[in-house]
């Protein structure tokens, strides 16, 4: 005698007996007389803890964290996480302690190992560490971390110390606003006064190449009126050579008249 059993979108058959090596995966199977099977709901639970743990120097704090946890969909991974719940009869209470067991723990010695000012300055690299280490043990068991988010520190009843610390972080973040206020302001400043200066070198360049452009222009035009005198005396020069050249030839005219003159005379 046999029975036919098909699980849901998000469940899984694990099926051991008689015929089956180990545990058998499956999302249907027939079930036969010295077989039996687990269901297994992939569905990710959410839970929520505040973890109590102490610092290197015995200091006490709570860690409020909030996992999403459940089977990874993988062949392997279900078998261990098969092997997990088959011996007991109430398997989501069994995984919620076996989960909150890891977190606890995982975080306790974490914690153990850092003095409080190295979590509280380091905070995020504290949780990184914290779910790093959560998931590598719940690797064991086949579940998987699918969202987490880990709180910030609070003080057990009693304890002030992560308050200080909070408040102390805070005065040092604002000084530190402050210190980088005055250090933009004061490169602002030097920055102004370098670009006046560029700008008092930049003018002071302009004005001397006007000097050298007028000075330029003063000794083109001496240079031009020296070739303008000289191009009148040039020209003076010629016309008094003409002149001189014009008379010359005027008396030579008149002496070769008178020559001819005081011949014919003669021969009469």
């Amino acid at each position: 005698m046999a029975v036919y059993r098909v699980a849901k979108p998000s469940e899984y058959l694990a099926v051991t007996g008689w015929g089956i090596e180990d545990i058998q995966i499956t999302k249907k199977a027939w079930i036969f007389i010295g077989q039996s099977y687990t269901v297994l709901d992939l569905t990710p639970v959410t839970h929520t803890l505040e973890v109590q743990a102490t610092s290197a120097e015995k200091l006490p704090f709570i860690l409020p964290v909030v996992f999403t946890i459940g089977p990874r969909n993988h062949k392997k991974s279900l078998i261990k996480y098969a092997e997990l719940m088959s011996p007991h009869d109430k398997p989501s209470n069994h995984i919620t302690e076996l989960v909150k067991g890891v977190i606890e723990g995982e975080t306790r010695v974490l914690a153990a190992s850092m003095i409080m000012e190295q979590i509280f300055k380091g905070i995020n690299e504290f949780k990184q560490q914290v779910l790093d280490k959560v998931q590598q043990e719940l690797k064991k068991f086949g579940l998987l971390i699918y969202n987490a988010y880990v709180k910030q520190l609070i003080d057990v009843p009693g304890h002030m110390y992560c308050s200080y610390l909070g408040q102390k972080t805070q005065m040092e973040e604002v000084n530190q606003e402050m210190i980088d206020l005055m250090d933009a302001k004061k490169k602002g400043e030097i920055g102004l006064t370098e670009e006046l200066n560029v700008c008092s070198d930049a003018k002071i360049s302009e004005d001397k190449r006007e000097t050298e452009i007028v000075d330029a222009n003063a000794d083109l035009a001496t240079e031009k009126a020296k070739m303008a005198e000289f191009e009148v005396a040039k020209t003076v020069t010629i016309q008094e050579a003409e002149h001189q050249n014009t008379m010359m030839h005027t008396a030579k005219s008149k002496a070769e008249l008178l020559s001819k003159a005081t011949v014919a005379y003669e021969l009469k």
